[in-house]
């Protein structure tokens, strides 16, 4: 059964925390099954994890090139690996997919978060048939397999059938809510080896792969994940599952735009930052006197908002049907969702910016937005955001809640430039301060395209946003956008990343 992942990113730590990824270079029944059990409790809610045979490792890195298992060794690892998973209990049974990588047979095991949990196994495999076994409870610490203890054990028990809200069936949906097309287009986007299947194999057959459905065979039903992700309305089942984002350049509300992004939850989150990108972030150049290099000032810089509204999507409850808001205003922009951080990170943490959740509260969620490169999940949020806001000069961030816990509200300050120096000031259509520099006059087309080469020359790969940047423009306009294709269709220019046309780390470089 092919994985709904990339393996060579899968592999090399791209996409998967290396927590949640075991190597071992052979197969080892009592330490494998251990962390079958382990990663099956998914005591943090972390999605599970991967153990991949075939692969030495050292300091948690695979070590290359691959060692490879012995020839002929895969049909009998996979018949001791079902013997061996038979005495988890209750009974649980990964994924596992044999395959050939860089030339040499290797065995990749996928174990998602178990829904019976807790799980125990057996401490030893003694080479007797007795059956009358010690069992224990084993958990993922960091990135180690160890066993339970007591306070652990507990612990365990109380998580008993308290499945993550997107890792749950959904009774009112049916298997036909989940869309091909979607499914397919995510498997192609990450170059996963089920793309292939997905065109052939039937809908059910494909879901249960990508462990999209659960249930028994008579009364199987998406989990909420798959309708979040696969689905073209999954407001449909949860509601206000959205995202808003407003204008308010009056107090009043005057003059103020709402838009609201809605759909698959990555295709909403792109179209919402590109909305943003676009038509709500302002830039500013400052030339310094005997420096070849100007300086560019943003309102709010990207990368910062990027990070905040990746983390709402990630982490906001899909129970509660609120929406996640974007409110911009002439001093900050505000990013709210529903409900705040867990407990286990305290008033001082937020105080110091320092939020590391134990728990993810949507273990599935994570694992799509991270396989589209749309979230990091390394607790590396809050640090981009904080280094975002620093490097543009901007006033640090504010992130706050209350003692219920009952929202989260990140605040970005517009970079004091910006703000207008008095309450009846309005920032320009354009959004430059007096420092910034524009054009005297309208360029024509031919002017524009030169000027565009002449960046592209000199700066080397550039985003059609910095080219916008350096060429003096406060955003990306369509001209800017024809100029672009232009010169590629003149095979002039070219994508850096033409296999990942949406990719946002796009660039355009000179042939």
């Amino acid at each position: 059964m092919a994985l709904p992942v990339n393996i060579k990113e899968l592999i090399e730590q791209r996409v998967v925390e290396s927590t949640r990824i075991e190597y071992k270079s052979d197969w080892n029944p009592e330490s494998v099954v251990h962390s079958i059990c382990a990663f099956a409790n998914d005591i943090d809610n972390c999605g599970g994890g991967y153990i991949i045979l075939g692969i030495e490792e050292r300091d948690g890195r695979p070590l290359l090139p691959v060692k490879g298992l012995a020839k002929g060794a895969i049909d009998r690892i996979n018949k001791d690996i079902l013997n061996k998973c038979n005495l988890i209990e209750p009974r649980y049974l990964p994924a596992v997919e044999p395959m050939e990588y860089d030339g040499k047979d290797i065995v990749v095991i996928w174990i998602p978060g178990g829904e019976d949990r807790p799980y125990k196994c057996p401490v030893h495999f003694p080479s007797d048939k007795s059956r009358d076994w010690e069992r224990a409870y084993y958990i993922r610490k960091m990135a180690s397999t160890i066993r339970a203890n007591a306070k652990e054990e507990r612990e365990l028990v109380l998580m008993t059938h308290r499945i993550p809200f997107d890792d749950r069936l959904n009774q009112f949906a049916e298997i036909t809510d989940l869309k091909t097309s979607l499914i397919s287009e995510f498997l192609h986007t990450v170059k996963s080896e089920l793309y292939g299947e997905a065109l052939e194999k039937p809908l059910l057959d494909i879901a249960r792969n990508m462990r999209l459905v659960g249930g028994t065979t008579e009364f199987c039903k998406p989990l909420n994940v798959g309708l979040m992700f696969f689905n073209n309305a999954p407001e449909n089942f949860f509601r206000y599952a959205q995202i808003e984002v407003v204008d308010k350049p009056e107090p009043t509300g005057e003059r103020m735009v709402e838009k609201y992004f809605r759909g698959p939850l990555d295709k909403q989150l792109r179209d919402a930052l590109a909305y943003i990108k676009n038509y709500m972030l302002k830039m500013q150049i400052t030339k310094v006197d005997g420096q070849a290099e100007a300086i560019h000032t943003w309102n709010i810089p990207f990368k910062a908002i990027e990070e905040a509204l990746s983390n709402a999507v990630y982490h906001k409850s899909y129970e509660i049907p609120e929406p996640i808001t974007v409110t911009l205003t002439p001093e900050k922009m505000e990013i709210l969702s529903l409900p705040g951080p867990d407990l286990s990170i305290s008033d001082e943490d937020l105080r110091k910016c320092h939020l590391v959740s134990r728990q993810n509260r949507n273990r599935r969620i994570g694992d799509f937005l991270k396989e589209l490169d749309l979230v990091e999940g390394r607790n590396t949020g809050i640090p981009a955001i904080l280094r975002a806001m620093r490097q543009n000069g901007s006033k640090p961030p504010i992130f706050e809640t209350d003692t219920e816990r009952s929202y989260f509200l990140v605040t970005l300050p517009v970079h004091d430039d910006f703000i207008p120096k008095q309450s009846n000031e309005r920032l320009s259509s354009g959004g430059a301060t007096s420092k910034a520099i524009q054009p005297k006059k309208r360029r024509s087309h031919d002017e524009t395209k030169k000027l565009v080469v002449k960046a592209l020359k000199s700066k080397g790969d550039l985003s059609i946003a910095e080219i916008a940047s350096v060429v003096g423009y406060a955003q990306i306009t369509t001209t800017l956008k024809n100029i672009v294709k232009e010169l590629i269709a003149e095979g002039k220019a070219e994508k850096t990343k033409p296999d990942k046309p949406h990719s946002q780390n796009q660039k355009i470089h000179l042939k």
